[in-house]
């Protein structure tokens, strides 16, 4: 046969592939991929590494409190909770 472009190639494929399937990749929303510098990658992974830490702290904390039937209510000294024990009465 005779040679085709990779353009021509590409679009035939891509036909071929609209005939055959109605999937259609999602639209991309994120910007293409860059490259980082060293320094930046480095600073980028240690700042997950801590979100993950603390994400597993705190999956950690609740899986403790619920094994150990611990409730954790809000404490307000000042606020609702100490106004429930307090009898208003009139001094008439």
């Amino acid at each position: 046969g005779s040679p085709i472009t990779a353009e021509e190639r590409r679009l035939r494929d891509k036909k071929h592939l609209n005939d055959i399937t109605a999937a259609r990749l999602p639209p991309l929303h994120h910007s293409p991929a860059k490259l980082l510098s060293v320094e930046e990658s480095i600073a980028i992974q240690i700042q997950q590494k801590e979100a993950y830490e603390e994400m597993q702290a705190k999956l950690a904390a609740q899986k403790l409190a619920e094994r150990l039937n611990i409730k954790m209510l809000r404490f307000e000294p000042e606020g609702e909770a100490s106004m429930q024990y307090r009898e208003v009465r009139d001094e008439d």
